[in-house]
């Protein structure tokens, strides 16, 4: 659950979740390299005099600075797609859950079953103190199976959103959206 004056993600309950934490590092790994790099090279600039200042063109560092931002590019684009394609991957769902935003309001509809269907709002600050953060009526999903999610809206755009399963879906009038999610515990 988020906590006021959090600064990281939350616990991961998925695997797509997990590749995204994962890649969240990586980036910044590789954006330290560079920023590491940057400023070496204007430390060494500005403390060096043995420099041409007068010399107006250089192919030799003009493919450096082309090549390399593109490396790095490469670097951070392929693990990107793949976890863009694994978020996208859908393989036979246990069951499928409809989710409709209404102006302030969530309606949830469980169609595999007897269908169910409940109305989800959001609770008085004064019940509970997470503010803007619980509602009335909770989503309850199974864990370790596969869940297809059919979201769309009745009037404006909303976004759903599940951070810990690394899930955001904007909720938008006369379009139907899908998306699959797998639970590795209960709770979020």
């Amino acid at each position: 659950m988020a906590m006021n004056g959090q600064l990281l993600f939350q616990d991961a309950n998925s695997p797509i979740m997990e590749n995204m934490i994962m890649f969240h590092d990586y980036a910044m790994l590789v954006v330290m390299m560079i920023m590491v790099l940057i400023t070496y090279m204007i430390i060494f600039m500005t403390k060096n005099n043995y420099i041409n200042r007068f010399m107006l063109e250089s192919q030799f560092i003009e493919i450096i600075w082309t090549v390399l931002p593109v490396f790095f590019l490469i670097f951070l684009a392929l693990p990107s797609l793949k976890i863009l394609y694994l978020s996208d991957e859908m393989n036979s769902p246990m069951m499928t859950i409809k989710i409709l935003g209404h102006q302030w309001y969530w309606s949830y509809e469980y169609d595999d079953f007897k269908s169910i269907n409940f109305d989800s709002f959001m609770s008085n600050n004064d019940i509970l103190n997470f503010r803007l953060l619980d509602v009335d009526n909770r989503l309850i999903l199974p864990y370790n199976n596969q869940i297809r999610m059919l979201i769309s809206s009745t009037d404006v755009i909303h976004s759903f959103a599940m951070p810990s399963m690394g899930i955001k879906v904007d909720a938008i009038p006369g379009r139907l959206n899908q998306i699959s999610m797998f639970m590795k515990r209960p709770g979020l």
